[in-house]
């Protein structure tokens, strides 16, 4: 029998992967839909479904870091996956070579271990928007002096949506002008400060993804009033 057909997927199709490498650290966790699990059972290389972007992936595809498969195993339940993988790189999308790179200690969490490449310039070329929020709360959770996302978070929400009050203005200012490079200029101050909101709540961008995924299709009016708003 087929490891997908032995395997119980979620209401949503997904099922959870730990990875670990051959020693037996934990790399990072994810998740796949049937068509992932095939195709990583396929090729020998791991592959993933993206909430955030609907779609299958394989890991190491822009970056270059693969998982080459050593050994899949599968829980008492079937509903979960433990993957022992060859990692080429760094695991994690922030460089680290484990995306547990975190330690919880009395006073916050220790950073254990050096990153292992440049991630963000990497990453920023598939998904901006995600590479930029992972910028943002690595900020926030290891501020620096000189980091402006810092300093928006330790001088707290206000600060921050006044910020985003400030550029939605700024944004209508220059549509207003009509200077097209003003508009792409200042929308991309008004994005980046809407992921410093995102961060302060926990919210990743694929939460907003989903909710426009939601709308799609709908008409304005009736999306509207899917929220009970009027027209």
């Amino acid at each position: 029998m087929a490891l997908v057909d032995q395997l119980k997927f979620d209401e949503k199709g997904l099922i959870p992967a730990i990875t670990r490498d051959e020693s037996g650290e934990v790399l990072m966790m994810a998740y796949m839909n049937a068509e992932a699990v095939g195709k990583t059972v396929e090729t020998g290389r791991v592959h993933y479904y993206s909430r955030s972007r609907g779609k299958l992936w394989m890991k190491g595809e822009s970056s270059g870091h693969l998982q080459h498969v050593r050994e899949i195993r599968f829980d008492c339940d079937a509903d979960c996956l433990l993957i022992t993988i060859e990692q080429v790189g760094a695991a994690c999308h922030t460089g680290q070579r484990s995306c547990f790179y975190r330690v919880a200690e009395a006073e916050g969490a220790r950073v254990e271990g050096e990153k292992l490449v440049d991630a963000a310039s990497i990453y920023a070329q598939k998904d901006i928007l995600d590479a930029l929020y992972h910028v943002v709360q690595e900020r926030r959770q290891n501020p620096a002096e000189k980091s402006y996302v810092a300093s928006l978070f330790a001088k707290g929400l206000d600060k921050i949506l006044g910020k985003i009050g400030e550029e939605a203005t700024e944004v209508a200012v220059a549509g207003k002008g009509g200077n097209p490079e003003e508009v792409v200029s200042e929308m991309a101050d008004l994005f980046f400060h809407a992921l410093v909101l995102l961060g302060y709540y926990d919210l990743p961008p694929e939460r907003v993804y989903d909710e426009l995924r939601s709308r799609f299709g709908l008409s304005g009016i009736e999306e509207k009033e899917s929220r009970g708003k009027n027209p």
